[in-house]
């Protein structure tokens, strides 16, 4: 680039960052990116310790002052979830609705999301970032497409949200369950309550 380019979009960068900065005169979102960068960080070794696999995970849920949370949608909750489980979802979390469901910090609390479940990519699809492609292509070719999919699974901003409210007696399911699994026993409207997968609709 000659110096007379060089000089006009040096003016053309000047005007667009003094016009963005005019722009800036309304008031800043209670948003505060360098909050959940400092939570991450500080809860990455925490949360390293407090992944367990689906056999811990179902013992510690009958203990005492153990809740399980599911914080999928109200829809997909109310068709099926692990028997048992309480529900808010994440969109839905504040300060005040978390104290509704769990009111003592010490209560320990064990997550799972879709991603935690294979076999009904209904009511619990996994939450994975791939290429785009066209429709009707599988799942498994969409793998193929990509070496390393992102997982965009739900427990990760659950743990961080949970932790940033001050909930630190939190355990994430690590474990890949099919649903007909036998220990997976679910219920909701798909199904009476109790019921291993696939649930009896009923009538």
């Amino acid at each position: 680039m000659n110096s007379k380019k060089w000089a006009v979009a040096s003016v053309l960068l000047l005007a667009v960052g003094t016009a963005m900065t005019k722009d800036r005169t309304y008031p800043k979102a209670k948003v505060g990116f360098e909050d959940f960068k400092g939570i991450v960080a500080e809860l990455e070794p925490h949360r390293a310790k407090r992944l367990i696999g689906f056999d811990a995970f179902l013992k510690m849920s009958k203990e005492p002052n153990t809740i399980i949370l599911d914080t999928r949608s109200t829809f997909r909750y109310e068709r099926i979830h692990l028997k048992g489980a309480k529900h808010l979802s994440f969109t839905d979390f504040t300060q005040g609705n978390l104290q509704t469901i769990i009111p003592s910090f010490d209560t320990r609390i064990l997550i799972y999301c879709n991603n935690n479940f294979e076999g009904d990519e209904v009511d619990f699809a996994s939450k994975i970032a791939v290429p785009f492609t066209a429709s009707g292509v599988s799942a498994a070719s969409q793998f193929k497409a990509q070496e390393k999919p992102r997982m965009m699974a739900l427990n990760v901003p659950t743990y961080i949200n949970l932790y940033g409210y001050g909930y630190r007696n939190v355990y994430e399911l690590d474990e890949l369950v099919n649903v007909k699994n036998p220990r997976a026993v679910f219920e909701g409207s798909l199904g009476d309550s109790g019921s291993s997968f696939p649930p009896a609709k009923n009538d």
